[in-house]
């Protein structure tokens, strides 16, 4: 109780190399593979899939004794799953079964009151706000679709990390996590973090809910937690996240993460440091803007020192040498102190990562007491758009061949410029109206239009705010531009679709409109 489970699959895995996500025999059966979008579809077919389970998992138990553990590797087991899970043969609906019940969509909404993700169901209540629109991405992984630009920048970054940073055997020390499920409870994305209550981040305003237990994951951090309490020290996790947002060329409701952890025993710590025997981690002190108060000043400046470091080469890699990169101090509710990493791209300085010391807090309740770490995260849209100079954060989910072949490179590392497509003229028109007293939310309206005009819409911005002398009734007055990545739009196709914006905004959120 309070310890850490030791996964020795996971850590032998870590140790070769692999990107390995399953801690069991039987995760590795009924975890749902985001990337080739699988799930289950009924109960007789659970109930096949459990039987199935039960069969593979007895033949891997008896495989593992008959061969001696010292000569019995992760690869050697990998593939052991590997022929089991995919061998296509008659086997009283058993290993056959695994292959075809993992078909269909990886999320819908099945009824009024159930959503299915991954072959689970949620059910609906008031905090439910989550989309058909949102439910299709879940599933897609760019970041695992290869020569995708998310793939590629994810790939040279866990290149970097998996020759950069080495154990004593030469193995790498990092594990890389990417195909994580996005659901998550809402303790996994904010208790676990120590975000408080009443923490303007938990809105649902700014979330995509299933329920009011279970959400789309707002950010990678949300597996902290859990991997740590599984035994991992140094690890990557990569993953879709979801947000609700305004609605411009930067932002887009689904985004991806990369999220990275190390922890250091006080051995580790001070193992380059003179006399660093009579170094300490930890201390009963006070809190200020430099150090947490359970933390000694030598364990903070070495730990920020390193993460500062590992995160300069990172980008240096990325972006080759000469590039100018500078600090800001910040706040994040579960590290402390926080930085943001800003490089100066073009003659612009732009924000590209997020990072801290890990709140002790933190550490101690995921069972690695006597440890201290460094946590940060960034997003590879931004890094992707920059480094490749792709405009418009749309262009990631466009199916365009156009787009999709300027990526096709043999070595990861190879320079790729982005050449626009044609630029289609875009085409604007306003909405106002009346704002109720109570309850409206402006990012309520900007997912509304995203759900309706889907990628169509190119921005949305508010242009006029309006206070009746008289009844002090509130309008406002947005401006959508609407855009095609890949053709024309006709005024016709627009004004049918803003007409039906106009109709589910006074329905669905109770304004009083000035159309």
């Amino acid at each position: 109780p309070g310890g850490r489970a030791r996964v020795p699959e996971m850590e032998r895995c870590a140790g070769n190399g692999c990107s390995m996500e399953y801690s069991t025999v039987k995760d590795f059966f009924l975890k749902p593979r985001i990337s080739q979008g699988r799930d289950g579809v009924s109960v007789f077919a659970k109930k096949k899939r459990i039987s199935a389970v039960k069969t593979a998992t007895s033949k891997v138990r008896s495989t593992m004794k008959k061969v001696p553990r010292k000569f019995f590797s992760y690869l050697q087991f990998q593939k052991a799953l590997q022929f089991l899970q995919f061998q296509s043969r008659d086997a009283g609906g058993n290993i056959k079964q695994l292959r075809c019940i993992t078909s269909g969509p990886a999320a819908s909404a099945t009824t009024s009151d159930l959503i299915e993700v991954f072959g689970k169901f949620y059910s609906r209540d008031d905090y439910t706000n989550i989309t058909p629109k949102i439910l299709s991405k879940v599933g897609k992984s760019l970041h695992n679709q290869r020569n995708h630009p998310l793939w590629l920048i994810k790939e040279r970054i866990k290149k970097h990390f998996y020759t950069q940073y080495l154990n004593r055997n030469r193995n790498p020390m990092f594990s890389v996590y990417d195909n994580l499920s996005p659901v998550v409870t809402t303790a996994q994305n904010f208790d676990s973090l120590l975000i408080p209550v009443d923490h303007a981040s938990r809105k649902k305003g700014d979330n995509f809910y299933l329920n009011q237990t279970n959400m789309l994951r707002a950010h990678t951090s949300a597996h902290q937690h859990d991997l740590i309490r599984a035994g991992l020290n140094a690890f990557l996790v990569v993953g879709d996240v979801y947000r609700r947002d305004e609605i411009d060329s930067s932002h887009y409701p689904v985004f991806h993460q990369m999220e990275g952890v190390r922890l250091f025993s006080k051995h580790e710590l001070f193992a380059n440091v003179q006399n660093g025997e009579e170094l300490c981690i930890f201390e009963k002190g006070c809190r200020i803007p430099c150090k947490q108060e359970r933390h000694t000043l030598e364990a903070v400046k070495l730990l920020e020192f390193d993460l500062k470091q590992t995160l300069k080469k990172v980008m240096i890699h990325l972006f080759g040498k000469g590039l100018e990169i500078r600090w800001v101090d910040c706040y994040f509710p579960f590290t402390h102190p926080s930085f943001e990493m800003e490089i100066k791209f073009q003659g612009e300085w732009m924000e590209v990562l997020g990072c801290g010391i890990m709140e002790q807090q933190l550490v101690d309740s995921a069972g690695a007491q006597g440890k201290i770490g460094y946590a940060f995260g960034l997003g590879l849209e931004r890094i992707a758009m920059i480094l490749y100079g792709i405009p418009d954060i749309r262009l990631f989910w466009s199916e365009d061949e156009r787009f999709s072949k300027q990526f096709q490179v043999i070595d990861i590392d190879q320079k790729v410029t982005f050449q626009p497509l044609s630029k289609y003229p875009p085409l604007v028109n306003d909405i106002s109206f009346w704002i109720p007293k109570e309850g409206y939310e402006e990012n309520d309206f900007y997912d509304l239009v995203r759900n309706i005009g889907g990628d169509l819409v190119e921005k949305v911005n508010l242009i006029d705010q309006f206070t009746h002398p008289k009844t002090k009734k509130i309008s406002h007055c947005y401006r959508v531009t609407y855009r095609h990545m890949e053709r024309t739009l006709t005024q016709e196709e627009v004004c049918t679709i803003h007409r039906a914006i106009e109709k589910a905004t006074v329905e669905k959120m109770g304004v009083e409109g000035r159309f």
